[in-house]
């Protein structure tokens, strides 16, 4: 076993406090907002997912990097997240179908990562204040300077992140002779979501996060699709004015965790930053309609008012957070739309949810 060493590095909240621990390998700086992760595995599915773009993750799970990574784990062509923290780093991995180490994976795309760390003080710290800005850095000399440098970093709230992760120019997912044809606004698209639709005899053109309702219709579909996505929803202006259209035109759509918000401001309902949001591949969701209970993976910092999503005429609430009974899921009564703010694509159930892309396709069929 190679010796490895590693510099003091430390986490610097925005509200002045500090956690100390110690860098992977290249010293560096990272800023962005903190949260954590309470998955026990997929870390390098969170790693690449376009919704945690410009995030500090923090994983709960004791250990990172004990079974590798593999070349089919990744939910986009880059690194997403800002910045990596966890409690033990392992160097080594024993998984037999690994292709190369999480720390070989790191080194490719550069990600500063901070190991060490009082991952349960600082979770619990996250939870009990909020999650908020935050920088890592191996500059532990340098407080002041990294304060003044935090103080300039934007806020999540009201920030529009999803013309950063966005593809630029449209693109095809599936087989062109498939039953069905699907558009699919890409806010932060994952992989995983455009093979589930693949695998449901569908054929996605993916378009940009600002593509208009004649270009998307211009394909044909059947059915269109929100995806997901990071930051704030209410500044997406222009995915808001086409998922209207889409109502209006009372158009097959399906939309997932940034889709499920951007359909709820579509019909009028306010979205509110959460407190340190949901993420992680355990969470309780109770489905209304069936009354069958769902394990699933979540990523989103932000949620639908429950208040107003009871009181919209038009508008069932179908799923709930067993947690903190915040909106999970939701139909509308008069048109073919309905969404969820978790990721039937990840599958930590591992089945509970696929039912949802069956649904989508029966709504096709029924257009």
């Amino acid at each position: 076993m190679k010796y490895t060493k590693k510099h003091k590095a430390i986490i610097l909240l925005s509200d002045g406090t500090i956690f100390h621990g110690k860098s992977i390998g290249k010293q560096g700086t990272a800023f962005g907002e903190i949260c954590f992760n309470t998955g026990a595995t997929g870390y390098q599915e969170v790693i690449t997912d376009p919704s945690y773009f410009g995030q500090l993750m923090v994983a709960t799970t004791a250990h990172l990097g004990n079974y590798g990574t593999h070349k089919d784990e990744i939910e986009s062509d880059a690194i997403q997240i800002a910045g990596l923290i966890c409690k033990n780093f392992s160097y080594n991995y024993s998984r037999p179908a690994a292709n190369a180490s999480l720390e070989e994976f790191l080194d490719k795309y550069d990600l500063f990562t901070v190991s060490d760390v009082d991952t349960r003080a600082l979770v619990s710290y996250i939870r009990d204040n909020g999650a908020m800005n935050a920088v890592i850095s191996t500059e532990v000399d340098n407080i002041e300077g990294l304060k003044k440098q935090l103080a300039a970093v934007p806020e999540m709230e009201g920030l529009e992140l999803a013309s950063k992760v966005s593809t630029k120019e449209a693109y095809f997912v599936g087989d062109e002779n498939a039953t069905y044809r699907v558009s699919a606004l890409d806010l932060g698209i994952k992989r995983n979501i455009l093979r589930n639709l693949a695998r449901k005899d569908v054929y996605i053109k993916v378009f940009p996060f600002d593509a208009t309702f004649e270009e998307m219709d211009a394909f044909k579909p059947d059915g269109f699709f929100i995806s997901n996505g990071p930051g704030d929803p209410e500044p997406l202006e222009s995915a808001i004015t086409l998922t209207k259209e889409i109502i209006e035109r009372d158009r097959p759509l399906f939309g997932i965790c940034l889709g499920h918000q951007i359909i709820a401001l579509a019909n009028g309902i306010s979205t509110y930053k959460m407190n340190n949001g949901h993420r992680g591949i355990n969470h309780p969701v109770k489905n209304l309609i069936t009354g069958k209970g769902e394990i699933t993976s979540q990523n989103h910092g932000f949620a639908i008012n429950r208040e107003e999503t009871e009181n919209h005429p038009d508008i069932e609430i179908t799923h709930v957070h067993l947690n903190d009974n915040t909106v999970a899921g939701l139909r509308m009564k008069s048109k073919n739309v309905f969404s969820v703010q978790y990721h039937p694509e990840a599958s930590p159930g591992p089945n509970d949810a696929n039912y949802l892309f069956d649904q989508f396709v029966e709504n096709i069929k029924k257009k």
